[in-house]
């Protein structure tokens, strides 16, 4: 289940909400090329995540049709972390030995997971190393 990349959920909310145009052009570019190319992966969490906030939290909410489609069309194909007790013991792990909180450690533990060397979020610190994933900012 190896992937190169692991794309958090606020990627997603910049490519469907669009208001920075700069961040949503970014965002779109790399979800397309995930998809595209196979090689990048998301976890249920970041399928709840997303699909929660463009229901009820957005600024133009998406109707449940058209979140359906955008599952359909974007997160499924990139969706290959499922949940697990080894996962939730790794984001243990790692919230007790990096200090982040639960869910941005359960973020980490998915992406290494999969084999991700690169965790595209905007929610973690830049540049961090945890084994062999990296952790880019790629608004910066």
């Amino acid at each position: 289940m190896s992937a190169e990349s692991f794309i958090d959920t606020n990627l997603f909310i910049y490519q469907l909400e669009g208001s920075d145009e700069r961040k949503a052009g970014i965002a779109d570019a790399i979800i397309r090329e995930g998809i595209g190319t196979g090689k990048a992966c998301i976890s249920f969490q970041v399928v709840q995540e997303c699909l929660n906030t463009v229901l009820r939290k957005a600024e133009i909410p998406l109707t449940a049709e058209q979140a359906r489609r955008y599952l359909d069309a974007v997160l499924t194909p990139l969706f290959r972390v499922s949940p697990n007790v080894s996962l939730y013991r790794n984001a243990l792990a790692l919230q007790g030995r990096y200090r982040y909180g639960f869910y941005d450690s359960l973020i980490i533990a998915a992406a290494l997971s999969a084999g991700c060397t690169r965790l595209w979020s905007e929610d973690l610190q830049h540049g961090q190393r945890i084994g062999e994933l990296v952790i880019e900012n790629p608004f910066r």
